[in-house]
């Protein structure tokens, strides 16, 4: 995969899966250990149809944006999807720019008597950070981190702290453990051979037949984006078909035809590097071969005639196996060096 991940087909088939609220309440229950989280249902959250993306990174991230009621107060889930590979450490800053638009809009929307309320509130936002790069995330998950003389300040000065869900830092036991759609997920996601996407698959065969409908068909469609790209053409075509006509009460088909097909695309892969293989090292041996006959043709024609110039020695170490053959066979016919130069054009 290309170092700078943007847009990938399975980048943006994260807001894909995340954009359906029992798998977002999932990743929240999985992954976040608070109280609040248990106060959640996810008949209350609210999917906001609409990103607060700037456009300077329009190319590198993208966002969810979730509202939901707990005790009688509006709160705002805001998850970044982090695409680039790279870890940016501005992210305390870009989040709290996102956080700022969120409460502009919900002022922007509301009337001027409710703002000038004494028990107006605004929603709390808990910001999330999504990132499924292969580098450690080293930036700053406080924001105060990222101002000058905060020690000195101290509770004087702005501060928030953003969840982060660091996939590739996710121990795979513990992912296999959960059992569930969104540790499938990252566990997929991960970057790996052909064969061990396909034990994975096994794996998460009992995974598939759990889930609710709907998550099939999502976890289908990210099945299909995340093994594009590890395929040659007429593999993906195979896989393809092999996932849209699977049904959830087919899953352990679904897995064995899957399996069947990428078993039979790394059986080819290895039989080709075979006869490349064979084919390299018969032309290594033809070549070892070339140099041991020329090596030969020198010696008895430096014998025969002294010292050979340096640009005939280069040309005759270039000829084939042939001409040297011929060479050695008249060594006792050549008169003059010219002779010999008659075999190096």
């Amino acid at each position: 995969m290309p170092e700078e991940r943007v847009h990938h087909e399975h980048d943006v088939g994260y807001k894909y899966i995340f954009s359906h609220k029992e798998t977002f309440l999932e990743l929240l229950r999985s992954f976040v250990k608070k109280d609040w989280v248990n106060l959640i249902k996810s008949e209350d959250l609210m999917l906001m149809d609409k990103s607060y993306i700037l456009e300077d990174f329009s190319e590198e991230e993208s966002d969810i944006v979730y509202k939901v009621n707990i005790c009688g107060q509006d709160v705002i889930f805001y998850l970044l999807l982090e695409f680039q590979s790279r870890v940016d450490y501005r992210m305390p800053m870009r989040l709290l720019f996102y956080i700022v638009e969120l409460w502009r809009e919900r002022l922007k929307n509301t009337s001027k008597k409710d703002i000038r309320n004494k028990n107006f509130k605004l929603p709390a936002v808990v910001p999330m950070v999504l990132y499924n790069g292969k580098n450690k995330w080293t930036a700053s998950r406080n924001f105060k981190d990222i101002l000058g003389s905060n020690e000195l300040f101290g509770e004087n000065i702005i501060d928030f702290r953003y969840i982060l869900f660091d996939v590739y830092r996710y121990d795979e036991s513990q992912l296999e453990k959960m059992a569930n759609m969104v540790s499938t997920v990252f566990l997929l996601d991960k970057e790996i051979s052909k064969e061990d996407l396909m034990k994975r698959l096994r794996l998460t065969a009992y995974v598939l037949k759990k889930i609710t409908p709907e998550q099939f068909d999502i976890l289908k469609m990210w099945l299909k984006s995340i093994m594009k790209p590890r395929l040659d053409t007429e593999s993906k075509i195979k896989v393809e078909e092999i996932l849209e006509k699977s049904s959830q009460g087919e899953v352990d088909i679904m897995v064995s035809n899957l399996g069947k097909s990428i078993d039979n695309m790394i059986r080819e892969g290895k039989e080709e590097g075979m006869e490349k293989g064979m084919e390299k090292g018969m032309e290594k041996g033809r070549e070892e071969v070339r140099k041991s006959i020329s090596g030969s043709a020198i010696k008895l024609l430096t014998k025969k005639f002294g010292t050979l110039p340096e640009d005939m020695t280069e040309r005759i170490e270039k000829l084939p196996i042939e001409t040297l053959k011929t060479i050695i066979d008249n060594i006792f016919d050549l008169k003059s060096l010219d002779e010999v130069s008659e075999y190096l054009k």
